[in-house]
């Protein structure tokens, strides 16, 4: 006996579970707006040198007192390669013989040219304001632009690391708890930033605590749910960010002030903090962690809840210690990520979830943070992008239900990196064709991001489970953060980044077959469950030639040559 049957009889599927899960979802709804917010608040709006004439005194000021916008535009903006307004750039002095239209106007060159001097002018026609406009995130200062989502995915990595470490030593619980109030302060204060690198530091403590949220709702679910519904609680809490997708699109639509923006995405966490207060503790973490008689109040309040109250009063101490007095017997005072491979079954198991999560996320950041590049309306791209997921996600809870998590990861990965590749051969004239093979990659992409949750979730024992979580994760997030520096060489060789997110993509899928296999098997507890189970396994395969009959001459012979 295990957990397991101490769930079953408290009720492993019932009204508590019902309100749990939902309450956890709720959540995984909006932290898809906090992930994709750089799509928004740092687009980049069409714009040009800023014409100061006031500037100049008297200079210009009575000579283009009467010329229109068109005119000022013609006389000190240059056009570039492509027929367009300079974006950077401005004539060192104004073209007067341009108000000519019969003279051809050129293209810019450095000698008659220089680089803004009094600013920008941008089209607010769409965006009331980003924080490209707010802070001139343009021309020389274009990498700050990019830097913001990196310094995010690297708080989302230091929360990997540390809340992750911290959720298996104090619990699920009050981690959720600080998570949801830390996301929802940082992102307030982000909406009020006076500079640039303050709201750098607020964005960085949102992914921090986004990090938080993210390891503690996959926990929480996994730890109070029998093993026969974690696929669909798993699929239904994916399915919640996946619609978070398309109400970031709405929100985004609706609201075209990044600061409105930021405080609207934000302020619900406040909500999900006074609502955390209702989850109770992981009994799994309590009882493994020598809080038995604190485990069996939240188990008599589970069996309340589940009308099962009668066989909850039955439940003492002196009997959850019994059922799980293996698992007790090998586990010790605290686990670092160290035990992670100390030993050779949870070391494998390490290494490939490390280089799967990395490269699915890599290379889904890769398609799904630079919408304007697809050169397509980026709300309808966040639509179709949100959208495409649905089927995805549909067909992957039903390969992992009947066929198996390894499949399910191992197939999507590949069948997106071949999509990526391809896409990066198509001619850019063929915008359509091209959006939607990114669609459909970054929907097998999705496919598999849902199934590295669930599948690394079940790999992982108990007592350390937060802390593979939250290995895995900061493998995830060093992805993200190096994705958008593989986007850099577009400039030199178009098809390149494209080709290393689908190689990528390849390798990891090739690489999630050497996993165990965990489609309905009991959660492990501790390590040595972990190592048991394979060494069982393996035995297993071998059993049937073990008590295959033995056969003589060519019979045996074709026999074994068919098995």
């Amino acid at each position: 006996m295990g957990f397991a049957d101490i769930l079953e009889i408290v009720g492993s599927v019932g009204k508590f579970q019902i309100i749990h899960v939902t309450l956890l979802a709720f959540p995984v709804l909006i932290l898809a707006s906090h992930n994709l917010l750089q799509n928004f608040v740092a687009v980049v709006p069409d714009h040009h040198c800023a014409i100061r004439l006031e500037a100049n005194g008297s200079r210009y000021g009575n000579a283009t007192d009467k010329l229109q916008t068109e005119e000022l535009l013609r006389v000190f903006i240059p056009l570039d390669q492509e027929r367009q307004l300079e974006k950077c750039r401005v004539y060192s002095s104004p073209q007067w013989h341009l108000l000519d239209l019969s003279k051809k106007r050129g293209n810019s060159t450095g000698n008659d040219t220089q680089m803004c001097t009094d600013g920008w002018t941008y089209d607010s026609s769409n965006f009331k304001a980003t924080i490209v406009t707010e802070w001139d995130l343009v021309c020389s200062h274009n990498a700050l632009r990019s830097m913001v989502q990196s310094v995010y995915m690297a708080g989302v990595l230091t929360g990997s690391i540390v809340l992750g470490w911290l959720s298996d030593r104090y619990g699920r619980r009050a981690l959720m708890l600080w998570s949801h109030f830390q996301l929802a302060v940082s992102g307030t204060c982000g909406a009020y930033s006076t500079s640039f690198p303050l709201f750098c530091f607020w964005r960085f403590l949102c992914g921090m605590a986004l990090s938080g949220v993210i390891l503690n709702t996959l926990c929480l679910s996994v730890e109070w749910i029998p093993t026969k519904i974690r696929t669909s609680v798993a699929t239904f809490l994916n399915y919640s960010y996946t619609f978070g997708q398309l109400l970031l699109a709405g929100i985004a639509y609706g609201i075209r002030d990044w600061r409105w923006l930021q405080l609207t995405v934000a302020i619900p966490f406040y909500v999900f903090f006074l609502c955390s207060w209702w989850f109770p503790e992981s009994a799994r973490w309590l009882i493994l962690n020598d809080k038995v008689d604190v485990a069996l109040k939240q188990l008599k309040r589970v069996a309340k809840l589940n009308g099962k109250e009668a066989e909850g009063e039955k439940l003492t101490t002196a009997i959850i210690k019994s059922n799980m007095e293996k698992e007790l017997s090998n586990t010790k005072e605290t686990y670092t990520v160290l035990d992670l491979f100390r030993t050779p079954v949870l070391r494998k198991t390490a290494f490939c979830t490390m280089f799967v999560w990395f490269s699915t996320s890599f290379s889904y950041y890769g398609l799904a943070i630079d919408l304007q590049g697809f050169g397509v309306d980026i709300y309808l791209i966040q639509v179709i992008f949100g959208a495409v997921d649905i089927p995805a996600k549909l067909v992957g809870v039903i390969a992992m239900s009947y066929i198996g998590r390894r499949f399910t990861q191992g197939t999507s990965l590949i069948l997106a990196g071949s999509i990526i590749i391809a896409n990066a051969f198509i001619p850019k004239e063929l915008q359509a064709t091209r959006t939607a093979f990114a669609a459909v990659g970054k929907g097998c992409l999705a496919a598999a991001f849902s199934c590295c949750y669930l599948h690394a979730g079940e790999l992982y024992p108990t007592v350390v489970r937060q802390t593979g979580m939250g290995l895995v994760t900061t493998m995830a997030r060093i992805g993200a953060m190096v994705a958008p520096v593989v986007k850099l060489m577009d400039d030199y060789i178009s098809f390149l980044p494209m080709v290393i997110y689908g190689g990528m993509a390849i390798m990891s899928g090739g690489t999630s077959f050497f996993l165990p296999e965990t489609l309905n098997t009991p959660l492990p507890d501790t390590i040595e469950a972990v190592e048991s189970r394979a060494k069982k396994g393996a035995e297993k395969e071998k059993e049937p030639k073990r008590d295959e009959i033995e056969l003589q001459g060519t019979q045996k012979s074709l026999i074994e040559q068919t098995i």
